[in-house]
């Protein structure tokens, strides 16, 4: 038994994907260049509780400009396909996602970072520490991806 991966041409979208990881790469080089602050989502999230400087507006924009972005997208270009189909079929899923979500959490604070904080803006600094943390998640995903088709979990 392999490992089988396939692309749906017809649903594939290379030039929506490059443009928002342009605007991704645009956004992460207006912060870092507008205020000195790197976009580590995690980070950012964290602060907005945590933070009661008065300029903590920016990191409620942010977030809110990540939340909303979608709809907007959606709203612009319907003929684009945004929101994947995804269905939760059983309670347990949502405990599932729940423990994934904090495992995420915790991974993140343990790190220092998160993909945004260490793959986007770390690596483009050319951070040793973003280097070894990408490494890390990167690796463990591809492991789990092979398990999870070795194992017949994925179709």
């Amino acid at each position: 038994m392999g490992i089988h991966m396939s692309i749906d041409w017809l649903q594939f979208t290379p030039w929506t994907a490059l443009a928002g990881g342009g605007l991704i790469g645009l956004s992460a080089g207006l912060l870092v260049t507008g205020l000195g602050r790197i976009a580590g989502i995690s980070g950012i999230f964290a602060a907005m509780f945590q933070s009661r400087e008065p300029g903590n507006g920016w990191r409620w924009a942010f977030i809110l400009g990540l939340l909303l972005s979608p709809w907007l997208l959606q709203a612009l270009t319907p003929e684009v396909p945004v929101f994947p189909e995804f269905e939760i079929t059983h309670p347990r899923q949502w405990l599932v996602l729940a423990v994934a979500g904090l495992l995420v959490g915790y991974g993140t604070r343990m790190a220092n970072g998160c993909t945004s904080g260490h793959g986007v803006c770390g690596l483009a600094r050319l951070s040793p520490r973003s280097l070894a943390a990408v490494s890390i998640f990167m690796g463990s995903a591809m492991v789990t991806v092979a398990l999870r088709h070795l194992l017949g979990g994925a179709s």
